[in-house]
């Protein structure tokens, strides 16, 4: 049995979360200058607030605030999903891993929301 994380650093989910957001900050430099303030920023505040949310979630300490925020997540995942197909359409890059990182990041963000909700305490 794995031991319980101490920090949200040692969350699997929040770990993949972060690579996802150092790769969305990696691509949106190469999108062209007149992005900056469009696409890049709102990408990356968009990638930003998965991590950012499971993080705050970690410390909540009812089930409920702590699933608010992953909620929060999942929304900023969905939103993340809307921009690797407009960045794909636009052609500003090739999003194919971070499309393959993006989905396991929402698999382990549903797998850690449901052990809290079947949780009998925290």
């Amino acid at each position: 049995m794995r031991n319980p994380a101490k920090t949200f650093e040692d969350l699997m989910v929040w770990q993949k979360a972060h690579q996802f957001v150092l790769a969305v900050y990696r691509l949106s430099r190469t999108f062209p200058r007149s992005e900056t303030y469009g696409l890049a920023s709102q990408f990356r505040r968009a990638a930003v607030s998965i991590a950012a949310n499971i993080a705050e979630g970690f410390r909540k300490g009812g089930k409920a605030d702590k699933l608010r925020f992953l909620n929060i997540a999942q929304g900023s995942i969905e939103e993340s999903r809307y921009y690797l197909i407009l960045v794909r359409d636009l052609d500003y890059g090739d999003v194919s891993d971070l499309n393959t990182l993006l989905v396991e990041v929402s698999k382990l963000l549903e797998a850690y929301s449901q052990a809290i909700l079947n949780s009998d305490s925290l």
